[in-house]
């Protein structure tokens, strides 16, 4: 079993708390890994190494941080493999579903590398009587991000490359349900050349959050997560004057029509549904039926469900694999039961979901509901499994109404 440390300064560091938190194989359901949580006094130690290397890095020329980055994006396309592979073992998700999460990633990287026209400034003649107007980028200091445990390579991704390509020195704090490919990518960019200091990770629960979010050293704070989370997030971090991004979660939507293509829309409600075990911020969890289509639309998903291979990552042919964690397992769960006593018809029973050889993994089968309604626990809340709710509807007046009433209302697809 490894015991996971922060990254610090560049190196491997233990915090002094000597506390440590559980890693699983959602697979297997066996812990694999410990992961170090940090305390104030880690915190406080990072801050100051973050200070320190944020003068050298920010006036490191735009030029040269894009080569590092260059680099980097070299390195990361090398090390794809691993890091897909170490997503998987830890969060749950199929190989190709954790590789092209890596990948999307990647691309924010390739961005970043663009920096040097990124940062241009702009000027203005005569904006006045004998006034120009000239506007500058520049860094804010020590940026943070808190990420989730559903992407551990792509979210934290989208945070720290144009953070640092920006001049920041950047703190990382990836969810403890699996921080190795947060440590692997920081590894990956002093590899690449990035100076000790810049980019580092730091590994805890609840309190370390409080900690980055009070500490005034800290300019900015990114938050990908629920939304009691975000809305927690972003409420303490402008209390404390700290610039905030703050994503939670959503129920998205997608509405069927008389007329579509069934065969489309069916295979587009699948990956959308149940891909990463319905763990993503945008996975689709309500198809509206609109008109006489409701009852077809509902035989042809569940014979696809019927069809899906639900299996650990290691087996290629894997459609599903596990949820994170078994509290999450029986979070899911409870929503199912929830939908079953508030009247809506189950299609599809995922609960108990056994496969011979790994019992004790957290594994739910794909769920399917007909006859949801606008009052239920199912309709109304996100479940983030792979749950989805048909809800009947007579027009696409109603179905538009349906989403533009919906709290949590964001993607929307129409077939």
């Amino acid at each position: 079993m490894k015991k996971i440390s922060n990254y610090i300064d560049g190196k491997s560091k233990e915090s002094s708390s000597q506390e440590y938190s559980s890693v699983f194989d959602p697979s297997t359901g066996e812990e694999i890994n410990k992961v170090n949580l940090s305390n104030q006094i880690d915190l406080e130690n990072v801050i100051k190494i973050s200070k320190e290397s944020f003068i050298g890095w920010s006036n490191t020329t735009p030029l040269k941080r894009s080569r590092i980055l260059s680099n980097y994006k070299n390195l990361i396309e090398k090390n794809i493999d691993q890091l897909a592979e170490m997503v998987s073992r830890e969060h749950g998700k199929t190989l190709e579903d954790a590789k092209g999460s890596v990948t999307r990633g990647l691309e924010v990287v390739e961005f970043a590398c663009g920096i040097p026209h990124l940062l241009k400034g702009e000027f203005s003649q005569n904006v006045g009587s004998n006034i120009d107007s000239w506007s500058m980028r520049q860094p804010l200091g020590i940026c943070a991000g808190i990420t989730p445990f559903n992407f551990p390579a792509m979210v934290p991704m989208w945070m720290f490359p144009l953070s640092i390509a920006c001049g920041n020195s950047f703190l990382l704090k990836p969810s403890e349900k699996d921080p190795s490919c947060a440590i692997k990518l920081a590894e990956l960019f002093s590899e690449a050349g990035l100076p000790d200091g810049v980019f580092n990770v730091i590994n805890g629960d609840k309190r370390i959050v409080d900690l980055i979010l009070e500490n005034p050293d800290i300019s900015s704070v990114s938050f990908v997560g629920s939304t009691p989370v975000a809305k927690y997030i972003y409420e303490k971090a402008a209390k404390n004057l700290k610039r905030v991004q703050s994503l939670g979660g959503a129920k998205n939507h997608l509405v069927v029509m008389p007329d579509a293509n069934l065969e489309q829309a069916v295979d587009g409600i699948m990956g959308a549904a149940y891909g990463s075990a319905g763990e993503r911020c945008m996975a689709v969890s309500v198809a509206v039926a609109v008109g006489d289509i409701a009852d077809q639309l509902v035989k042809n998903i569940h014979k696809k469900v019927q069809k899906l291979k639900v299996a650990p990552w290691t087996d290629k042919e894997a459609d599903m694999g596990p949820l994170i964690s078994k509290e999450h397992l029986n979070k899911v769960e409870s929503y199912i039961e929830s939908g079953v006593k508030e009247g809506a018809s189950l299609v599809a029973d995922g609960r108990n979901y056994k496969l011979q050889g790994y019992e004790s993994g957290f594994f739910l089968g794909p769920t399917l509901f007909d006859n949801v309604n606008t009052k239920m626990k199912i309709y109304k809340e996100e479940i983030f499994g792979p749950v989805l709710s048909v809800v009947r509807v007579k027009n696409y007046t109603e179905a538009i109404n349906l989403i533009n009433n919906h709290q949590f209302g964001n993607g929307t697809s129409i077939y």
